[in-house]
């Protein structure tokens, strides 16, 4: 079962999370305030009538009616309040109206004659101010979490902004750019996390290329230094009397000579060092004649032919090695297809391992996972790398076999496909030499 995943940009994620707090914040501050605003508007209202009746009772001892809204033994009056004025006490009550009505404010004070003077007016600030405080808070509110997700959006643009640069930088130095630097190409003033990771992924890029170029050093200096005696065995083994035991070692240090020259080849490869010499080719023509000559008994189908400027030693020595890899691990027949600037090189056989379909070609890869569980050398990468050279692209797949299996050991055969390039750039980002054919 496919598990669903959700993909959104930290400018977005920065923005909800200063937008949500905002909203909580916002929230929260509003109940605090309108509850202790309201608390205290009620400890005013309390205070205040408490003066009125006061007053009120000073008339009172006087002999004067009491004015309208203040009533001596007013039955309505809340039984906690009349227990506390009949004890001689005066103070205040606040009486919530059943369903959400309008509070009264009670007040209430003893006369000298046993009675108790009370007076209740509703609390009518709330209805005016509460409202327009609420109003203020939730205004003000908004304000702050549009300001505060304004601000996310900008902060956290900047930081997609350079994450993204930090990202293609460094894609670029995957594709083999050694000259990028992922701290340059994020930029910017502020130093934060993104330029740790930039400093961190340039160490590593420069130390994975210093390890790379040791590496491909020792290589090309061992071939280097092995074509002497591999040379000097092959001279001696021309000294050798006939017999099938000199053939074996003719053979043999034949074969050691053509890996040694294949690993030089791979060191000029992978040290970018490698030009095109281009001349105009009709592609169809040059592929007929060049599968002659290296392989009669493929077949070559041109379905349509093009002019193309490409190194014609480099194209054969691709060629070659696509025939040469098919008729090793394949199986009859092997077909050669030319459409424009596309050449399709198939077999019959088990198909690609999933390795090289998944991973490219990898020098001197071996095992049971390869076609024929005998691996597949140094003719694709090689093949990959004169590609490079000339600016095309070198692909490669298994045709699916009855059932819709793809898989190494299950394809019915494998293709590999050359994309020739329109403008023939080359890999080195310098311009190529250009041969114009004679006549």
């Amino acid at each position: 079962m496919r598990r669903f995943t959700f993909r959104t940009g930290i400018r977005w994620k920065i923005t909800v999370a200063i937008a949500s707090v905002g909203v909580l914040v916002t929230i929260a501050l509003s109940l605090v305030v309108h509850s202790a605003a309201r608390v205290s508007m009620l400890e005013s209202a309390r205070e205040v009538q408490l003066e009125r009746v006061q007053f009120i009772s000073r008339n009172a001892d006087a002999g004067r009616k009491p004015p309208m809204g203040a009533k001596l033994n007013d039955p309505e009056l809340p039984a906690e309040l009349r227990h506390k004025a009949q004890s001689g006490r005066r103070g205040t009550y606040v009486q919530e109206r059943p369903g959400g009505g309008m509070p009264e404010v009670w007040a209430a004070v003893p006369l000298g004659n046993g009675t108790v003077l009370s007076l209740h007016t509703p609390f009518r600030e709330s209805t005016n101010l509460l409202p327009d405080l609420d109003r203020a808070l939730l205004i003000g509110g908004l304000s702050a979490v549009i300001g505060g997700s304004a601000l996310g959006v900008l902060i956290g643009g900047q930081i997609s902004r350079r994450l993204r640069k930090a990202a293609a930088a460094s894609q670029r130095v995957a594709h083999g750019d050694p000259d990028v630097r992922v701290r340059d190409a994020v930029g910017g003033v502020v130093r934060d996390e993104t330029d740790d990771l930039a400093r961190a992924v340039d160490a590593m890029a420069d130390a994975l290329q210093q390890r790379l170029e040791a590496e491909r050093r020792v290589t090309a200096d061992i071939a280097h230094e092995l074509r002497t005696p591999v040379t000097g065995l092959l001279t001696a083994a021309e000294l050798l009397p006939p017999g099938r035991p000199t053939e074996l070692v003719r053979d043999r240090a034949q074969a050691l000579r053509a890996l040694v020259e294949d690993v030089l080849e791979v060191a000029r490869l992978d040290s970018a060092s490698e030009r095109a010499e281009l001349q105009d080719v009709a592609l169809g023509e040059f592929v007929s004649r060049r599968v002659a000559s290296l392989m009669p008994e493929a077949t070559v189908r041109v379905v349509a032919d093009e002019i193309v400027s490409t190194d014609p030693r480099r194209l054969e020595r691709i060629l070659g090695n696509l025939l040469a890899n098919a008729a090793r691990y394949g199986q009859a027949p092997i077909q050669v297809d030319v459409e424009g600037r596309v050449v399709r090189v198939r077999d019959h056989g088990p198909g690609f391992p999933e390795a090289l379909l998944r991973e490219g070609p990898s020098r001197f890869r071996t095992g049971s996972t390869d076609r024929a569980g005998v691996g597949h050398g140094l003719g694709l990468t090689i093949a990959e790398g004169q590609a490079r050279v000339l600016g095309a692209r070198l692909t490669f797949r298994n045709v699916a076999a009855r059932g819709g299996s793809e898989r190494a050991g299950a394809a019915a055969g494998a293709v590999a496909v050359l994309w020739l390039p329109e403008h023939a750039p080359t890999a080195t980002g310098s311009f190529p030499i250009l041969k114009l054919p004679q006549g």
